[in-house]
Parts: structure tokens; sequence; C-alpha cells
């Protein structure tokens, strides 16, 4: 039987939605105040789910210490009060959406977990932005 069990973070980022391939007029039609070219920011609520098999020798699924430092050294001490489009290289080229932030934090977490582990996360942009993503 698979249990789940999820690590809750927070962090503070700012961004800025556009198309670089599109007239500001486009971006703001499309994007709205979120393509401000003096950006705006949010406080980010990210969940962090692990299915696996309990331990029988731990009673575990996970050590939630390994998960929490996961999350705090690969996401947290890089994305927190940064600007997204300037600070991280991913987001460059990549529009800072909370699709593309939610699949940049799974694909940097996936790749620091072993593969017995099915990983999900839950990024709250606001109370009513929410993006998940799951193997």
């Amino acid at each position: 039987m698979k249990v789940t069990v999820t690590r809750r973070e927070t962090f503070n980022a700012a961004h800025r939605l556009f198309n670089k391939n599109w007239s500001n007029e486009k971006n703001v039609e499309v994007f709205g105040k979120c393509s401000n070219p003096n950006f705006h920011g949010h406080n980010y609520v990210l969940f962090v789910s692990i299915s696996g098999e309990i331990s029988e020798e731990t009673g575990y699924v996970i050590d939630l210490n390994i998960l929490k430092q996961i999350i705090r050294t690969e996401i947290i001490e890089l994305l927190d009060h940064k600007n997204l489009n300037l600070d991280i290289d991913a987001f460059k080229e990549l529009n800072p959406t909370v699709e593309n932030i939610a699949l940049f934090i799974f694909k940097t977490i996936k790749n620091k977990l072993p593969n017995e582990y099915q990983l999900s996360v839950k990024l709250y942009e606001t109370e009513n932005n929410i993006a998940e993503i799951q193997d």
C-alpha cells in the first residue's frame, strides 16, 4: 500500500509575464497587470508530496527532514526574494507562469529523489491560482 506525505514551504518572488515576440499592447491584452514592466510579486505556498511504501525499519515513506532539506536547498534558497525573470536562469527565456514555476520545481526535486518515489508538486501563486504536477 502506498502512502503520501507532504511538506509545506513558502517563498516570495517577483516576476513579469510576457512574450518577447509580442508588442507591449498584446502582452497587456493577454497577461493583464501581470505583464507590468516593473514586475509584481507573490507569496507562493508550495506543497511537495511523496508517495511510496512505508519502510518497515523506520515507519517512514521518506524522512521529511530529507525532503525539507531538498526543498530548502534546491528551491527556497534559489527562488525566495528573487526576481524570477532576471535572477533565475531557467526563466530568462521561459515565461514564469505558475505552471512553468511548478514544472521547474517538480523537475528539480524529481532529480534529487530515488526512482521508487512518486512526486506531486502543488504551487499556490495566490489562494485562487494553483498549479499541480504529479507523476
